[in-house]
């Protein structure tokens, strides 16, 4: 097969729908991950020959053992790997319990980074292969009320930003894609709360996870544009290691760099005299 194959974690809904659609277009081979059988069945009988569906437990180690095990014995390789899977939440820190934590990081970071140790043995056989990691403008710059996932985020850019200088030279690149707010489901039903509300963060936690919801369906960023932006990076000479994706991620993003240059600067002498002389 000489059109690449993809392998897409999450393709029900969203961003993730969208890329599988945007990559069966352009002619790739998809392999498109659901949670139900159901979905897999029904996304098979569309797309005879073109891709193939499988069931996935992002947050189950044997799962994603057997999926790509599968893939490998029936397809040889894996081109392009993009780890989109995840959940949203949102809470103030204090609010949200261990539980409610682990249920985040799970999927966002466990799951992705099991996904992304299973699939390399094969990829540095080859000596080439791409692994696209779906974060967030919230992967770089955190919100009240946001904390849990930004964390699970900031997890993700940390150790794919290491894993990049890591598996450079044996020919596999990694791309870290950081959507602002896209007109998908996150936040509609899917969304996850903490089930814990304290009247004191109403003004700054309680104010963002009104605002999301208010927002659902009315996001300025289009999934298809930002597939074809995917699409485009996988296939530039010049690729970067991040990529932004709408007007509100160039913002907030902007801003995060502002704030950690000025830190920087205010603090440089406190910091040069922390030394030995």
């Amino acid at each position: 097969m000489k059109n690449k194959i993809w392998l897409i974690t999450g393709i029900s809904s969203g961003l993730g729908k969208a890329l599988a659609e945007s990559v069966i277009e352009k002619g790739d081979f998809v392999i498109g991950t659901f949670r139900q059988e159901s979905q897999v069945e029904e996304f098979n009988k569309k797309y005879t020959k073109k891709a193939k569906a499988m069931v996935l437990d992002i947050t189950n180690e044997e799962s994603i053992k057997n999926c790509v095990e599968k893939i490998i014995s029936d397809y040889s390789k894996i081109d392009v790997l993009v780890n989109n899977a995840g959940i949203g939440f949102v809470g103030a820190v204090e609010e949200t319990s261990l539980e409610e934590v682990r249920s985040v990081f799970e999927p966002n970071f466990f799951g992705t980074l099991k996904m992304t140790q299973t699939v390399l043995p094969f990829m540095r056989k080859e000596k080439k292969g791409h692994i696209v990691q779906i974060s967030s403008h919230g992967g770089v710059k955190a919100f009240a009320g946001f904390g849990i996932y930004n964390a699970s985020k900031f997890a993700l850019e940390g150790f794919s930003e290491a894993m990049a200088q890591e598996v450079a030279p044996l020919g596999i690149k990694v791309s870290i894609v950081e959507p602002g707010p896209f007109r998908t489901n996150f936040a509609g039903n899917r969304l996850g709360q903490a089930e814990k509300v304290i009247g004191d963060y109403s003004e700054t936690a309680g104010a963002f996870r009104t605002k999301l919801k208010g927002v659902n369906g009315k996001q300025e960023g289009d999934p298809i544009k930002a597939s074809k932006a995917i699409i485009n990076l996988i296939n530039s000479k010049n690729q970067t290691l991040r990529l932004p994706l709408g007007k509100v991620a160039l913002m907030t993003i902007g801003m995060k760099l502002d704030s950690v240059k000025s830190d920087l600067e205010k603090n440089r002498k406190i910091a040069e005299s922390a030394v030995y002389d």
